[in-house]
């Protein structure tokens, strides 16, 4: 059972309801009421972006579920606050909630450009892809601001390193410019997720996320310049979102979107009390049912973690969504598979008094 929601914030567009312990707190705390009359100090609940340091900032990974190797968060937490997102559970690693901290407690890491071009300069480093967005948003709110993304792919455009982004956020096209020189050399495809084309159902459960239509032209003028797409159709709900897979699939390929793929709706450790309650408070007459279907895809859990099974689900429920994706797929017209990154002209920028190539 979730603790109670702090009746003093105000919650506006948030996700979340409540602030639940991470696995690793040893106490967890209740709000009760003490009885005494007086004043309350109800306040809007803000987020608070805090900084770190990291001495390294490309993470590696030997996961035989996911397609890269490497990958670079710019940002802890993610704004965005939708209540299914299968990163919330790492908050737990700082001590914080997976819940409303999650997306209201932001760490940013914005020594991140320098680290990344030490990172890549170094003798015997071997060049291939690397991931943004793996884990949260790298175009979330505080992105406008801070600006680190930004930084890190100038860096990459620079050296000519190919790079893959997945987002929803819609400050990603504030660096076409960076990002249309990378596709023209073929060093960069973009992934963006659509869960849902029905604006209402998105605001309550990716409430700081850009709307579907939002999306959409995003897809349309990255498309526009060039950059190749993939429409992420994740995660599909069941009865939520699930049926509209051969929608979405339509409207981003009209947009412009070269290849699609899709992820039934994970749950894994804090999530699945989350996203409960979220069922609880917007869809009641719809909670069993939609928890009944999650788990007729997970073996009869909330959640299977299991290498192999975790990405794609299993069983009858499974099988026929995704035999719908494919089937839509081809009768769209997308590509099975994004087109190959070029790694091949990976090189450390010129500098001042460099002696110009002859060739």
């Amino acid at each position: 059972m979730l603790p109670a929601r702090d009746p003093d914030e105000i919650l506006k567009a948030r996700g979340a309801a409540n602030r639940p312990a991470a696995r690793f707190e040893p106490y967890t705390t209740e709000i009760e009421d003490d009885g005494w009359e007086g004043e309350r100090d109800e306040r809007v609940l803000r987020t608070e972006v805090t900084t770190e340091q990291p001495r390294r900032i490309i993470t590696r990974n030997q996961s035989p579920d996911v397609p890269f190797d490497r990958s670079v968060n710019p940002y802890r937490g993610c704004e965005h606050g939708c209540i299914y997102c299968f990163a919330r559970p790492t908050h737990a690693y700082l001590g914080l909630s997976p819940g409303l901290d999650f997306e209201t407690r932001i760490t940013a890491k914005p020594d991140a450009a320098r680290l990344l071009a030490a990172e890549i300069a170094r003798p015997g480093y071997a060049v291939g892809p690397i991931a943004f967005g793996t884990n949260t948003d790298p175009y979330q709110p505080a992105e406008a601001k801070m600006g680190i993304m930004r930084a890190c792919l100038q860096v990459l455009h620079d050296w000519n390193h190919p790079v893959s982004i997945v987002t929803r956020g819609r400050t990603i096209l504030r660096d076409l410019d960076l990002i249309g020189a990378m596709a023209a050399r073929q060093q960069v495809f973009v992934g963006v997720s659509v869960t849902t084309l029905d604006a209402d159902l998105s605001r309550r459960m990716e409430p700081r996320a850009p709307a579907p239509a939002t999306r959409l032209a995003m897809i349309r003028a990255l498309a526009a310049a060039g950059v190749p797409v993939r429409v992420l159709c994740a995660p599909m709900i069941p009865v939520l979102t699930a049926h509209e897979v051969e929608a979405i699939l339509a409207a981003a390929r009209e947009a412009g979107a070269h290849t699609a793929s899709m992820i039934p709706v994970r749950l894994p450790l804090e999530v699945a009390p989350l996203f409960r309650d979220w069922l609880q408070r917007h869809h009641p007459g719809k909670a069993g049912h939609v928890m009944t279907r999650i788990q007729a895809m997970r073996g009869g859990r909330d959640n299977d973690p299991r290498f192999g099974t975790r990405m794609k689900g299993e069983g009858v429920e499974a099988e026929l969504l995704h035999q719908r994706f494919r089937l839509a797929r081809k009768r769209l017209g997308y590509a099975t598979e994004s087109p190959p990154l070029d790694a091949s002209r990976f090189a450390p920028p010129p500098r001042a008094g460099d002696q110009l190539s002859l060739f």
